[in-house]
């Protein structure tokens, strides 16, 4: 029976991204991984993203692994070289050598929209015969990961199957371009999954390669996104923004007089509608760069000027 044209796309796509999708396995001599809330990591996926044999997968797959092997699609399996991790971000890079492996394409995680196609591809359950390729949608975008306190905002939600194994995978869109990496599901909860955007792990890898870390510029804030419900409960004079609900006296912002209550609006160039664009107007800017910080305060919108520092937390995003 012939394939009928969204068919042909979608098998077309798939062949796009397998050939770049490996397995991996991460061990430990001598003592147990920490719980995590995404389940054993021991078995997970990769995805190879360049031919010199750099591949991303998560965090907390290959967190505390005495060693790290790498199964290509080929059949060869290679240990592999943990090159850095950015927990708060759930991202790591991982090297192998001289593997030859078609490298994935990386797409633009800035456009998505709720409702497009998007395919999970990954090693799910560790079966035996290649990764498993599972069809949905774009759920939602800027996602929380529900009862997880250092991925904080901005992640893709997708009713596609995400299953123990997937961790690390890609999440394509149906040219085969790979939108995000797979890094949970709930499992308690059916056709809820959640991937890292693309865009995020670009910025992580480049900043894991180039410095070994990730170095983030640092408010010194804990805010939340403002919308009509907080606004009437405190009576405050806007529904869109960041409300801050605590400062750290170390911080920039307590420095520059920003206090909690204020209403964050705008930093840089950049208007602040909700959380995760804090974070993305942070990526934007170096440390010590002075910004501006648009707020409102008591009605009155202001502003300030702040140097931007080193976050002192190795995972804070904030």
């Amino acid at each position: 029976m012939p394939l009928t044209e969204f068919e042909g796309r979608i098998t077309a796509a798939v062949e796009a991204v397998a050939p770049s999708v490996a397995g991996i396995e991460s061990r430990q001599i001598g003592r147990p991984h920490r719980p995590s809330p995404f389940g054993a990591p021991a078995r997970a996926t990769a995805v190879v993203v360049d031919r010199e044999g750099y591949l991303i997968t998560n965090q907390h797959v290959v967190e505390g692994a005495s060693q790290i092997w790498v199964h290509l699609p080929d059949g060869r399996d290679l240990e592999g070289e943990v090159i850095g991790g950015d927990e708060a971000t759930d991202v790591a890079v991982v090297k192998v050598d001289g593997i030859d492996v078609p490298a994935a394409r990386l797409g633009d995680s800035e456009n998505l929209r709720v409702g497009q196609l998007v395919l999970a591809v990954g090693h799910a359950l560790g079966l035996p015969g290649g990764p498993t390729v599972s069809v949905g949608v774009v759920s939602a975008l800027g996602r929380p990961l529900p009862g997880s306190d250092f991925i904080f905002e901005g992640l893709i939600q997708t009713d596609a199957a995400i299953n123990p194994g997937n961790s690390g995978g890609p999440l394509a869109d149906i040219q085969g371009n790979v939108i995000g990496m797979n890094t949970a599901m709930i499992p308690y909860a059916q056709g809820v999954g959640f991937a890292i955007p693309v865009n995020t792990i670009k910025w992580v890898m480049q900043q894991l390669l180039e410095k070994g870390r990730v170095v983030r510029p640092w408010l010194g804030i804990y805010g939340t996104t403002l919308n009509d419900a907080l606004a009437r409960r405190y009576d405050l004079p806007a529904d869109s923004g960041v409300l801050i609900v605590e400062l750290d006296g170390r911080g920039p912002a307590y420095e520059s007089g920003l206090r909690a209550g204020d209403v964050i609006t705008g930093i840089g160039s950049q208007d602040i509608n909700q959380m995760k664009d804090v974070l993305s107007a942070l990526s934007k800017h170096s440390i010590r760069e002075e910004v501006e910080v648009r707020f409102i305060r008591m009605g009155s919108k202001r502003s300030t000027r702040l140097l931007l520092r080193e976050s002192p937390i190795p995972a804070a995003i904030r």
